[in-house]
């Protein structure tokens, strides 16, 4: 009888996410198996319960999520997932904690894209400010922005502690140089978008970030980029459908566009079951942080 494919679904909080779940459902997977409230020293047992019960041939149509709501967790239980391998009983695994490295790595991959078509430079040596940048997805955007050069800078909408301690925390986690601070009035945001070349927006869902006199402060805007699709969005005049309209409240910043939360959710659900496939498809084993999310977003853009 043929080997029917399984995902194991791990994830330290106390309830697998329906979203992960529907993302496997649609990748046609024949067994999904969400396990909650899982710990880190935990991980070496389940992986090796997962590739020492099907055999070989069984190993090739399993998979292996990692989800939860911490970067930092996800990336060293994917480490450990990777240590507990013993070849050839070897799975490949994908790590997406709250959606937030391939929702970051299409955002990021839009952006680029936008800054190339229209103004017709990259990432590498913009100023990036990240809004909601010490929540699971503006950390990953960090991250990854800060990985292709640009000059990052993390808000928290309340702490600058809160905001420094992040940016300490990822920069030696992933080796990046971004920088921490806090924005709690237009003021403050106006200040940062003022020498902005990008914006992401990702902050919570339901709230406006940027309004129109902020934008208006903006000085050499280049590409705003915001993943909020409920009403109030996150910045004001961009259209959850926008890819690469221009803003019309930058207007100290001719040329600059805005791109939606739908444009950039319709490269992250198309991502996301890239790499689902992925986790059968490859000949060896193959282990998917936010960097393999990143280059794949890139190639679909």
């Amino acid at each position: 009888m043929d080997k029917r494919s399984v995902i194991h679904m791990f994830d330290p909080s106390s309830h697998p996410s329906p979203f992960d779940i529907n993302f496997a459902v649609d990748a046609e997977f024949d067994v999904i198996v969400p396990y909650s409230n899982v710990k880190l020293e935990e991980i070496n047992a389940l992986v090796q319960d997962v590739i020492f019960s099907r055999g070989p041939s069984g190993v090739k149509m399993t998979g292996i999520f990692i989800g939860g709501r911490d970067m930092g967790m996800a990336m060293a239980m994917l480490d450990g997932a990777r240590k507990a391998m013993v070849p050839p009983f070897e799975v490949s695994v994908l790590a997406d904690p709250s959606g937030a490295f391939t929702t970051a790595a299409a955002l990021v991959a839009c952006v680029e894209k936008e800054l190339r078509s229209k103004h017709n430079t990259d990432l590498k040596g913009c100023r990036a400010v990240v809004f909601g940048g010490t929540g699971p997805v503006g950390i990953a955007t960090g991250v990854i922005a800060a990985s292709t050069g640009a000059d990052v800078t993390l808000v928290d909408h309340i702490s600058i502690d809160t905001a420094l301690e992040v940016s300490d925390e990822y920069n030696s986690l992933c080796e990046s140089s971004m920088r921490g601070t806090y924005a709690s009035s237009d003021a403050d945001k106006a200040r940062l978008v003022s020498n902005a070349d990008v914006v992401f927006c990702t902050a919570k869902a339901g709230i406006q970030v940027l309004n129109a006199s902020v934008l208006a402060d903006a000085n050499q805007l280049k590409v705003v980029g915001d993943v909020n699709a409920v009403p109030p969005l996150g910045v004001e005049g961009i259209k959850r459908h926008d890819f690469g309209r221009e803003l019309e409240f930058a207007t100290n910043s001719p040329g600059a566009v805005g791109i939606g939360a739908l444009a950039v959710g319709d490269v992250k659900y198309n991502l996301q079951h890239v790499l689902l496939d992925l986790l059968l498809e490859s000949e060896e084993p193959i282990f998917i942080d936010f960097r393999h999310a990143f280059s794949r977003a890139r190639g679909l853009v």
